[in-house]
């Protein structure tokens, strides 16, 4: 069991329409009100607003106020496929050459095919669920605001914590609008200053303007966030903001057409300076017990098998690897958990990324039973299954529920960051030799922990960064992005299996760089426009 803040999110949370949700960013959010609580009895005090900010951040583990299933945040899709890290990966792994899937569900085969429509169903869950947690934290921002505090009688020492807690709310909301600016671009836009309701609507912001309130915004909270690895485990601190940050300036010439590659290089080293070391074994990552004396993870997703319940998060990455009927080379015990879902594996090219998968430890795949050529997509023997998540800790014991899975989900980690500074470095906006150092450090981890897979000056190029970030980051939702920051998403110069719906692959529409707003959200706010394409 986790000893942390958020492991009490669905504990310590009332149900989210006591947030009272009023700067909303879509109006496809039906909501029905549980308790009968107003504002002024749930922030009466800091415990109130600690209480409330869980809420913030189990919005990303979490899909209802009951458990994994009864009362869902969002409706129009199913509970489990709406978690927030389950739509995000499915979004950025499952269009990539990083993994298949067997499902039939609707909308889940448009992913790999690249063929998806604002119709949706897959388009509009996420797009809602980005949208509702910017509304959440905008409710909770109208409730932390100085004037509220002060007509509540709040004391000074209380209005101390609450500065944090509302620094803290103001990144979770970054963070959203930054996967909504990365996977969307043109979006609805409110802040905590807006009223939206009745025939008010939010407006639209442009990709370019987004990334400028982003930016504006991590800055803006800098001083307010407690310093790196200060905050409670599984809040955000100074570190996590500055990891966005250079996660935003790496893509920047995407989202704006400005390069800031400079700017990703500092924003990444000031988090490789504050302290975080890799982990000596890179699957301890991925454990159960991945919350245990980490030094790597700079901001987690924080689950726990008894109090974090959901069919999303680390229980669905998980399942998902592993057959759901009984196959001889396969035991769900390996990976903590009572049997599995059938449904993901990947292609021939993550494999091949591997020279050697007998030496680089990450490089760990479920070959037995399985083919390495995909014929099908819907068939889960075919294609090799990456080992990754686990329900068991680094002592091999079982999580605490054979469901519902312990690990966390590393949402930011320092290998990313090494990786984002040596490819900004790559691209004129850092120290070379830095770069080639953290590079290698990244790989001596990998290499158990020796130099056999060191690299040289020579071998620091784009296409070995982008190969190496594959490597190092495969099935942890960064994949499409990072594709598409190099060119390769939907151009033909580089294909893999199924790509664009033919087994050899082939390139396909620019258009799909960007998802498209779902139509349902066009046929009720004229503010938006959908993307081009589309």
């Amino acid at each position: 069991m986790k000893n942390t803040f958020t492991r009490s999110a669905k504990i310590l949370s009332i149900a989210a329409s006591t947030l009272l949700l009023a700067p909303a960013c879509t109006k496809d959010l039906n909501r029905t009100p549980t308790y009968d609580l107003t504002a002024d009895k749930v922030y009466k005090d800091a415990a109130g607003y600690k209480t409330q900010l869980a809420k913030l951040y189990g919005g990303f583990a979490l899909t209802g106020s009951q458990g994994p299933a009864g009362t869902p945040d969002i409706k129009g899709i199913d509970e489990g496929t709406s978690d927030y890290i389950r739509q995000l990966w499915s979004a950025q792994e499952l269009t990539t050459d990083e993994a298949v899937i067997q499902w039939g569900d609707p909308g889940i085969q448009d992913w790999h095919n690249l063929n998806w429509t604002s119709n949706g169903v897959l388009i509009r869950g996420l797009y809602s669920r980005l949208m509702y947690e910017v509304t959440i934290c905008n409710s909770y921002l109208q409730q932390a605001a100085d004037a509220q505090l002060t007509s509540r009688g709040i004391t000074s020492t209380d209005a101390g914590s609450i500065a944090t807690f509302r620094a803290e709310a103001r990144f979770l909301r970054a963070l959203a609008y930054y996967h909504a600016l990365d996977l969307y671009g043109n979006t609805a836009f409110a802040t905590e200053k807006d009223i939206i309701g009745g025939t008010v609507l939010p407006p639209r912001t442009t990709r370019a303007d987004l990334f400028t309130y982003i930016e504006t915004e991590l800055k803006a909270i800098d001083t307010s966030l407690l310093a790196p690895r200060a905050n409670e485990y599984g809040r955000a601190d100074q570190a996590a903001a500055w990891a966005l940050l250079a996660k935003l300036y790496l893509n920047a010439q995407v989202y704006t057409g400005t390069p800031r590659y400079a700017d990703a290089a500092t924003y990444a080293k000031k988090v490789i300076d504050a302290g975080y070391k890799l982990l000596p074994k890179y699957g301890n990552l991925f454990l159960a017990d991945n919350d245990k004396n980490n030094t790597e993870i700079i901001f987690p997703i924080v689950f726990d098998g008894k109090f974090t319940q959901s069919y999303g998060g680390t229980t669905f990455l998980t399942h998902v690897a592993v057959p759901s009927t009984a196959v001889a080379t396969w035991n769900p015990a390996f990976y903590g958990i009572g049997g599995g879902w059938g449904g993901a594996r990947t292609t021939a090219n993550l494999f091949q990324q591997f020279p050697d998968t007998a030496s680089d430890s990450r490089g760990r795949f479920h070959t037995g039973s399985q083919s390495l050529a995909i014929v099908s997509l819907t068939d889960f023997q075919y294609g090799y299954v990456p080992i990754k998540f686990r329900n068991v800790t680094s002592a091999g014991v079982a999580g605490s529920d054979n469901t519902f899975v312990d690990a966390d989900y590393p949402m930011f980690r320092l290998g990313d960051m090494y990786l984002t500074y040596a490819e900004a470095a790559v691209r004129g906006g850092g120290d070379m030799g830095l770069a080639l150092t953290y590079v290698n450090t990244v790989r001596s981890r990998a290499y158990n922990n020796t130099t056999n897979g060191n690299i040289t000056a020579s071998n620091l190029t784009l296409d070995f960064l982008l190969a190496e970030r594959s490597r190092e980051l495969f099935w942890e939702a960064t994949r499409r992005t990072d594709l598409i920051r190099f060119g390769r998403f939907t151009s033909a110069s580089y294909l893999w299996p199924w790509k664009g719906g033919v087994m050899a692959g082939q390139g396909v529409a620019d258009t799909y760089n960007l998802l498209p707003i779902p139509s349902s959200e066009l046929s009720i706010n004229p503010n938006l426009q959908q993307n081009p394409g589309y």
